[in-house]
């Protein structure tokens, strides 16, 4: 089961990413795990989000260009 955000009234993208993370590194691609919500920038309360696996993407992010190749394709 994936994890879930439920938002707090005045939540941004990079508030939820930094409360979640403790950095705004991962704002990108928490938006891109909840495209429908992509064109709100300031949250109302209780929107649930869906919570990307932030520590494969960070994984991923720190290996070289031609290793995150090689892990693409498996």
């Amino acid at each position: 089961m994936s994890e879930t955000y439920i938002t707090r009234q005045g939540d941004t993208w990079d508030m939820i990413s930094f409360r979640l993370t403790g950095s705004a590194e991962q704002t990108v691609a928490l938006m891109q795990a909840n495209p429908q919500y992509s064109d709100i920038f300031i949250f109302s309360a209780g929107v649930v989000l869906n919570v990307p696996d932030f520590e494969s993407i960070m994984d991923i992010e720190t290996l070289p260009p031609w290793r995150r190749d090689d892990l693409m394709e498996e």
